[in-house]
């Protein structure tokens, strides 16, 4: 059964509730919004390599873990929500490559979220 997506006013609209601390929104919103968050995440995994281990449903409930983490985030509308989850899910791709790398070289170690790696000085 193929859900139909509600007008970007009613996902508007409960991203607004939810700002406001409104947990029924956010109980409503993630079942609207969780078909195109597919699609992101997918079109995300298949840029990576081939035998990658982390699949769209996996790369979806990490960001939802983050969303909701936040205390009563300020969106602005849905487009903006939709750009806070494609920022969240190229993070989580590549702290698992960096984790993996790190791993490959015996480093075996934590990483703490939020945590970067400082950027090489240009040459």
């Amino acid at each position: 059964m193929i859900m139909q997506t509600p007008p970007p006013q009613e996902i508007t609209q409960l991203l607004l509730r939810w700002s406001r601390g409104d947990q029924a929104a956010l109980d409503q919103l993630m079942p609207v919004v969780y078909e195109e968050l597919h699609k992101l995440a997918h079109s995300y995994l298949r840029r990576e390599r081939s035998d990658h281990t982390l699949q769209p449903t996996a790369l979806i409930n990490e960001a939802y873990l983050r969303l909701v983490k936040q205390d009563f985030p300020e969106w602005q509308s849905r487009r903006h929500f939709y750009g806070v989850a494609a920022q969240l899910m190229r993070q989580i791709l590549v702290e698992y490559a960096r984790t993996r790398a790190a791993d490959k070289r015996g480093g075996g170690g934590q990483t703490r979220e939020g945590q970067f790696l400082p950027r090489a000085a240009a040459l």
